[in-house]
């Protein structure tokens, strides 16, 4: 009996719902609170079902890095297939200025980014964000140097955005603040 429920359970989670809910833990308590055992009672199993998918917490954390560096590529790849340079920067200030999950797994990441499996993959994704705003930027008629500075100082404006928000726990904007605050940035960033 007992390795029917033990069979079951590991058919009902996969590894996907592992990965899941252990970037949801990220999000919530930072990369040091994640464990399998107070993760498979956030999923409501056993460590057992942990152990048929991942050998280790290591591998669970590599591939949870792994399924969220694969979302931030697509949300970037949706953007970009917007013709248009300038729409495809306010698209991506928009799609920013929204409250995300991944932003929030994003500064929870770099607070960790002395772990050795997190430090990597931060700087792909933040060098592939670089790149793209730095090639927007270009697009729209911006020199090579000015477009790399403009990216950087894009780029720096969001991550101290998160910091503010959400490492240093300053008020939070309402949705109206929220909204005025991307449009500033956007008229601030975006050239006309």
């Amino acid at each position: 009996m007992l390795q029917a429920a033990e069979k079951l359970e590991r058919s009902r989670l996969t590894a996907a719902d592992w990965e899941a809910g252990a970037l949801d833990l990220i999000a919530e308590q930072g990369i040091a609170a994640l464990a399998v055992e107070p993760l498979a009672r956030k999923l409501n199993v056993t460590k057992g079902s942990f152990y048929w998918h991942f050998a280790t917490r290591e591998a669970l954390l590599t591939a949870a890095l792994r399924r969220w560096e694969a979302h931030v590529d697509e949300a970037l790849e949706q953007i970009a297939a917007i013709a248009e340079p300038r729409e495809r920067l306010y698209e991506l200030f928009r799609r920013t200025g929204r409250e995300a999950k991944s932003h929030v797994i994003y500064s929870a990441l770099l607070r960790a980014l002395d772990h050795p499996s997190v430090q990597p993959v931060m700087e792909r994704v933040s060098q592939r964000r670089l790149d793209f705003l730095s090639l927007a930027y270009r697009q729209v008629g911006m020199s090579r140097g000015n477009a790399l500075h403009r990216a950087h100082l894009t780029y720096a404006a969001y991550v101290g955005f998160l910091q503010l928000a959400l490492q240093l726990g300053m008020p939070r904007l309402d949705h109206a603040e929220l909204e005025a605050y991307v449009e500033h940035v956007m008229s601030t960033l975006i050239p006309a």
